[in-house]
C-alpha cells in the first residue's frame, strides 16, 4: 500500500508540513524508519529520533515545536499515537480482507448458518445450529461447538475454542489458544474425601468489540451467564472463572485471576498478577495496581490501589517506605531495649 502525506492528513483530519506529495508504503518505529517510511512521534523520551530519523513522514502532536531542522514531511494531529493507531487498524483490516471463503478440510455441519464473505480455515470445526456473522473470520484448527453464535466482523484466530450455547459479540477479537465457556470450577465435597462435580448448564456471553488475548480462559457459568461487556479488553494469560461480569470498557492486564460470582465496573484498569476473590464487587473506574490481593468489595468509584493487602495507593506507597526502613527500626529497637534494661540495673 502507498499512500501521500496528503491523503493521510485527510484520513487522520491533520495539518501537512512540507511535501505533502510525499508518498509512504511502510509503518516504522521512529527510530528504525527508512526512506518511505510513515512513523510518529508520542513520547518525547524519542524525539531525538525527529531530526535524525529517515521516515518520509512523521505524525506529531499539534503542539510540537521543533528545536532543530526537520527533514521529514510533519502530520500534525490532535493526538499522535491515536493516529498512529488508527492507521495501524487500517493496515490490519487489509491484511486481513483477502480472507473470504471455506477452506479444504473444515468441517461446517448442514444446520449452521453463515453469513456473507466469511472465512472458514482448513480443520476448523463448526457445530450444529452455529450462527456465524458477515465477515467473520475462523481461523484454521479452531473448535466452535454447537448452537454457538458469532456477531458480524468476528475475529476468532487460530485454535480458539468455543464451547456450546456461547455468544460473541460483533466486532470483537479472540486470540489464539484462548478458551470460551469451559466448565466453571465447580465441585462439593462428597463427605467421603472426595469432590462430585456441580455441573455448569450455563453460558459466556461476550459483547461487542471486545479482545480477548491468548490463552486466556472465560469459564461458563454454573447458571445464567459469565458476561464480558462491551469494549472489555483482556490480555493474554488471564482466568475469569464462573459467574464473573466484567463492565464495559474494563482493561485487564495478563497473569491476573478473577474468582467466581465477581462482578468488576465499567472503566477499571487492573494491573497484572492481581488476584481477585470471588462473590465481590468493584466499582466504576477502580484502578488496580499489579500483584495487588482483593479481598473485599471496592466500593468507592474512581479511586485507585495497590498492594497486598490492599490499600489505597498513597497508603501503600507509605507501607513501603517503612518496610524499607525495617532492619533500621529493629535495631534502634534493639538499642532502645537495652537502654531499658540498663537503666532498670
Amino acid at each position: 500500500m502507498q499512500l501521500t502525506a496528503h491523503q493521510i492528513g485527510v484520513l487522520l483530519e491533520g495539518t501537512v508540513e512540507g511535501n505533502p506529495e510525499v508518498a509512504v508504503n511502510q509503518l516504522s518505529k521512529i527510530e528504525e524508519a527508512r526512506l518511505g517510511s510513515l512513523s510518529f512521534l508520542a513520547n518525547t523520551k524519542y524525539e531525538q529520533y525527529v531530526y535524525t530519523s529517515q521516515a518520509s513522514v512523521i505524525i506529531v502532536n499539534d503542539d510540537f515545536i521543533p528545536t532543530q531542522s526537520v527533514h521529514a514531511t510533519l502530520i500534525r494531529v490532535k493526538n499522535s499515537y491515536s493516529a498512529f493507531s488508527i492507521l495501524l487498524e487500517k493496515y490490519d483490516e487489509m491484511i486481513k480482507s483477502n480472507k473470504i471463503g471455506i477452506e479444504q478440510f473444515s468441517f461446517i455441519h448442514p444446520t449452521a448458518k453463515l453469513g456473507k464473505d466469511v472465512y472458514i480455515g482448513s480443520f476448523a470445526y463448526i457445530g450444529s445450529d452455529v450462527r456465524i456473522g458477515d465477515g467473520s473470520k475462523i481461523y484454521p484448527n479452531t473448535y466452535v461447538a454447537d448452537n454457538v453464535t458469532i456477531g458480524k466482523n468476528v475475529t476468532l484466530y487460530a485454535g480458539v475454542k468455543v464451547y456450546f450455547n456461547c455468544e460473541i459479540g460483533d466486532k470483537s477479537i479472540v486470540h489464539s489458544g484462548a478458551i470460551i465457556g469451559a466448565d466453571g470450577f465447580g465441585f462439593v465435597p462428597d463427605g467421603e474425601g472426595s469432590y462430585r462435580k456441580v455441573s455448569q448448564i450455563g453460558n459466556v456471553i461476550v459483547e461487542e468489540n471486545v479482545e480477548i488475548g491468548s490463552n486466556t480462559t472465560v469459564d461458563r457459568a454454573t447458571m445464567g451467564s459469565t458476561i464480558i461487556r462491551k469494549g472489555v479488553k483482556l490480555d493474554n494469560l488471564i482466568q475469569i472463572a464462573h459467574n464473573v461480569e466484567i463492565g464495559a470498557n474494563t482493561v485487564i492486564a495478563a497473569q491476573t485471576g478473577i474468582s467466581g460470582s465477581t462482578k468488576i465496573g465499567e472503566n477499571c484498569v487492573i494491573g497484572g498478577q492481581v488476584g481477585i476473590v470471588g462473590h465481590i464487587t468493584i466499582a466504576n473506574g477502580s484502578n488496580i495496581g499489579a500483584k495487588s490481593g482483593v479481598n473485599n468489595s471496592i466500593k468507592e468509584e474512581n479511586m485507585s490501589w495497590n498492594g497486598v493487602p490492599l490499600g489505597t495507593y498513597r497508603e501503600s506507597l507509605k507501607v513501603q517506605v517503612v518496610m524499607k526502613r525495617l532492619p533500621e527500626l529493629e535495631k534502634r529497637i534493639q538499642e532502645l531495649e537495652k537502654i531499658i534494661k540498663d537503666s532498670v540495673k
